[in-house]
């Protein structure tokens, strides 16, 4: 049996293969044997290139449907996918190119000068462009090879694509992802989130994340299912496009913004069958207006890059997952079918329902490791195969599991833990104030105190001293930030992840 990824996305696809697969906003159509013929016209150009099995393709590129080809292409290949983050500037990308030592970089025209410098430098042997009006050299050279590929032969546990963690911490690791860890987690998803025939996906994400390139498009494409392609999220055009869809995923601030235009209403959204959102915490608030404004109640999920999928909210009161019935904002639900999750301390005891520590995971979507980083790897699990995730949570009387915050957000305060999700919870729910952030400085006093960093909503005022105030009287003195500031904007990565390690550094000569 062949366990290439592709090889099951690709017996996925409808029996008609002129049906549309894809639609831009544009108004291009790709059908089925567009996907089909494509990959197989780019794979055919790979494999010309005489590479070394497991070699890396790396590819900084604009999010394009030609994009998703060169992806699918390089699966097709055996080959082994790097997507890099659109943002990243030259000493990032010789950070990776020197790191993962691709035989293939794939860049957006306008960067050929600097990123072919850095790639020939690192010993690449090619470097491609592809542009998202679908020019570049990569197309070009791709368009005298054969539309006819057979699907090279994989193992299960061979190696599909390499993922940058995005770093908030010292360098970026690569969490290495199987061909088996990819696909048994869009089976699973196919099962517990209820596709369908007939679903048609709203794509607005970027394609260098496991949401967008992962959750979104293995999703689609195992279920048959046609996708709109968005090369960039318009929350008007998502909205317009409701009624022709039912399945849009989407991170916290999608939502923020599509509730900000009038135009979304229970009617417009009422085709619809599932929003799914994720990469950041969705803000009660948010979860609320949301039910209120679509009569839709958000699925939210937990996933990481080193595991793909790990919780999810059910979809559907389902006698195979007894008492997975409701959508609880807040929580990330239950682990998924075949992932086991525990909650433990710093001593390695399994901590008891409702008690806070750190949450560990293991199953067939979870990663071999960090690419050439062994001692890490070795750090990151325990002895019985449970990697640490890292987030820190707990699972509740019911079984929902609700992460508190990241153990490196972890405050200690004159030797008392305090969690930054916690004292923003309450925060957020004080009148005028839109979202906050906590992070930890060094306090010479303490070690280390919380610093509270707050926005406020469109034309409200909020005035720190008032947050504080407030804060006394509902929390232990220990867990009160000493320092409030409140601001216009919270740095964000391009998933919408709140950069708390540059707001701990802009803060941390504060005392």
């Amino acid at each position: 049996m062949n366990h290439n990824l592709f090889a099951a996305l690709r017996a996925a696809f409808p029996s008609d293969l002129n049906a549309t697969a894809v639609e831009t906003e544009d108004g291009l159509f790709y059908s089925w044997r567009d996907l089909d013929r494509a990959s197989a016209m780019m794979a055919n150009l790979l494999t010309s290139l005489k590479l070394p099995r497991g070699a890396r393709v790396a590819v900084q590129v604009e999010k394009s449907v030609e994009a998703m080809m060169l992806y699918l292409a390089t699966l097709r290949a055996g080959l082994v996918f790097l997507p890099l983050n659109t943002a990243y500037q030259s000493a990032e990308i010789e950070y990776f190119v020197g790191n993962a030592e691709p035989s293939v970089v794939v860049c957006s025209g306008a960067n050929f000068g600097w990123v072919s410098k850095i790639a020939f430098k690192a010993g690449t042997a090619h470097v491609f462009t592809l542009n998202d009006d679908r020019t570049g050299t990569l197309l070009e050279r791709a368009a005298h090879c054969s539309d006819q590929h057979a699907v090279v032969q994989n193992k299960a546990d061979d190696l599909a694509a390499i993922l940058y963690t995005s770093g908030t911490t010292g360098r970026s690791k690569g969490a290495m992802l199987s061909h088996h860890n990819l696909l048994s987690n869009a089976q699973t998803l196919k099962t517990y989130w209820g596709w369908k025939k007939g679903d048609v996906l709203i794509h607005a994400l970027p394609i260098f994340h496991v949401h967008g390139l992962f959750v979104a498009i293995h999703g689609a494409l195992l279920n048959g299912s046609k996708m709109f392609w968005m090369s960039k999220f318009d929350p008007k055009l998502v909205i317009a496009k409701m009624p022709e869809a039912t399945v849009f995923m989407g991170v916290p601030t999608l939502y923020v913004r599509m509730l900000a235009e009038p135009t979304l209403t229970k009617a417009q959204a009422s085709h619809m069958r599932l929003f799914i959102a994720g990469s950041a915490p969705l803000l009660i608030e948010t979860f609320h207006e949301w039910q209120q404004r679509t009569g839709h109640t958000i699925l939210e999920r937990y996933g990481m890059s080193e595991t793909a999928m790990l919780t999810s909210n059910p979809y559907q009161a389902d006698a195979r997952y007894p008492g997975q019935t409701e959508r609880r904002g807040g929580t990330v639900g239950f682990p998924l079918p075949g992932v086991s999750l525990r909650v433990q301390d710093d001593q390695g005891h399994n901590l008891p329902v409702g008690e806070i520590g750190g949450i560990q995971v293991n199953g067939p979507n979870v990663f071999a490791g960090y690419w050439r980083m062994p001692e890490k790897t070795k750090e990151e699990f325990t002895a019985d195969g449970y990697f640490k995730t890292g987030d820190v949570g707990k699972v509740d009387e019911r079984g929902y599991v609700v992460i508190v915050g990241r153990s490196k957000d972890l405050i200690i305060s004159g030797g008392y833990n305090v969690y930054p999700a916690e004292i923003e919870g309450y925060i957020n729910e004080m009148p005028g104030v839109a979202e906050s952030a906590l992070v930890g400085v060094p306090h010479p006093d303490f070690g280390e105190v919380g610093v509270a960093v707050v926005i406020a909503k469109p034309g409200a005022k909020v005035s720190a001293e008032a947050v504080i105030a407030g804060l006394k009287s509902q929390l232990a003195n220990f867990k009160i930030p000493k320092k409030c500031f409140v601001v216009d904007a919270l740095p964000r990565n391009t998933m919408g992840k709140v950069q708390k390690n540059l707001l701990r550094d802009q803060y941390k000569a504060l005392f």
